[in-house]
Order: C-alpha cells, then structure tokens, then sequence
C-alpha cells in the first residue's frame, strides 16, 4: 500500500489542510458547527465543553458535537443538497465546496481511546461526498458509545449503511471485543471495490461482502446526546489517522 493521508497532530495547532473543524456546517451555520478542541504531547482531544451550544436544536434537540471532516459539498441557500441531510433538512449556510482528502478505496486507521461517559459517542466514519445524491453510503470504521464501555470489553459497532445508494445494503453489527476502550486501540478498515474489512489492533473481525464505488470523506467526532451529566470536559482522544492507497 501506499500512505496518502497521516496526521499525528503534531504541534499546538489544528492542519486545516487535511480537517475541516465544522460538523455538516450547511444544515446548522458554522458557528454552531465549531468544532472544540485542543491539541499537545502529539494528540487530538475532540472536547464536548459545558458551555457548548446544541448543533442543531429544532431537529436534533439537546444533541452536541465536536467533529472533524476532510470534505464539505453543499447545495445553494435554502436546497436540500448536501452531505447527510437526512429527514429534509435545508441549507442555512452556504458552504464552499472542499476535498481535501476523499478516496475511493484504500485502508483507514485510526488509534485513540473512547469514553466512559453513557451520554457520550465517539466515532470515525466515512461518508459519500455526495456530489451526486446516490453517492452517500457510510463505512463506519468504528463506533463507541460509552455506556458500552467497562474494564475488559467494550461493544463496536462497525459496517455500511446505505443511506441514499441503492446498490448497498445496510450491515452493520457492534462486536462485543475483549479490550478497554478507554485505553488506545487501534480501528482499521480496509476497503476494497469488493469489499470492506474491519480490524481492532491488527486483528481482523468481520468482513461486509460490499463495498461504495465512489469517492468519501473522512468524519472523525464526539457525540453528547443530553447535556448536564459527568464532568466537563468530556474529551475523545486520538493519537493518529493514516490512510493507504492499494
């Protein structure tokens, strides 16, 4: 394989020429998009802080997200084109269109450590870029939520949902795994035009017999579904992202 893509969030400043630190920022405007977060010592910490606004409260209620993206393709002002609209949602924010890193196939790897939190998600995903609206299947790298989370398992989910592309099925499964999602792991998916492999520290678990045939991006995020529980702030950390080309 060949690298294409690596950051290790070296330095005190985010590389916004590989993220772009808005979550679906055409749905909800930029400023309730914002990603929190701080990085040192060679690390990501995508923070849920407590004074943090709700991203899009009349449709996602007290929903909160700090979020990554290496695309953004939107429709014009008031259109329902763009990533992820699912349920009708409208552009309130016209957005510049951006690939910074979107491939189609190769190996996406991720080592970080989740949270405990049982309000709490975090996740790195792969989403159609959506220039055209067939192309928006999702290959879920992994998926975490912390009430899955305890001292010698923890439950992740990973696979396809086909959203918006016909020629994918939904199959997506949370794999009950012998590991503390608190401490670092490492989550990889290896995707090829037949099929997408998912392995946890090397070690291969399940393989979804389709694959997206189309350019995708990269969404890395933490989740807070209600707001007031745990102490602030409720942090995802991530040591490094690295994707290959075969």
């Amino acid at each position: 394989m060949r690298p294409e893509f690596e950051d290790t969030f070296d330095g005190d400043r985010l590389d916004e020429s590989k993220w772009i630190p808005y979550y679906l920022p055409q749905w909800s405007g930029r400023e309730a998009a914002r990603a929190r977060y701080r990085l040192g010592g060679g690390l990501l910490r995508l923070r849920i802080e407590e004074d943090q606004p709700p991203w899009l409260p009349e449709v996602e209620g007290e929903l909160r997200v700090s979020s990554l993206q290496t695309g953004l393709y939107a429709g014009p002002l008031g259109s329902t084109v763009g990533q992820h609209g699912r349920g009708g949602l409208r552009v309130r924010e016209e957005q510049p269109a951006q690939r910074l890193y979107t491939p189609r196939y190769g190996r996406i790897e991720m080592r970080a450590r989740a949270l405990d939190d049982p309000d709490c998600m975090v996740a790195l995903w792969l989403i159609g870029y959506e220039d055209a609206p067939e192309r928006s299947a999702e290959i879920c790298v992994a998926e975490i939520f912390g009430r899955d989370v305890g001292p010698d398992r923890a439950r992740v989910g990973m696979g396809v949902h086909p959203f918006g592309d016909p020629s994918i099925t939904d199959d997506f499964t949370v794999e009950e795994l012998p590991i503390d999602a608190r401490e670092f792991h490492v989550y990889a998916a290896d995707w090829t035009p037949d099929q997408v492999s998912f392995e946890v520290d090397g070690r291969h678990v399940r393989t979804v017999r389709q694959s997206p045939a189309y350019p995708m991006q990269l969404m890395l995020n933490v989740y807070e579904f209600r707001p007031g529980s745990g102490t602030y702030p409720k942090e995802f950390t991530v040591d490094y992202v690295r994707g290959w080309a075969h």
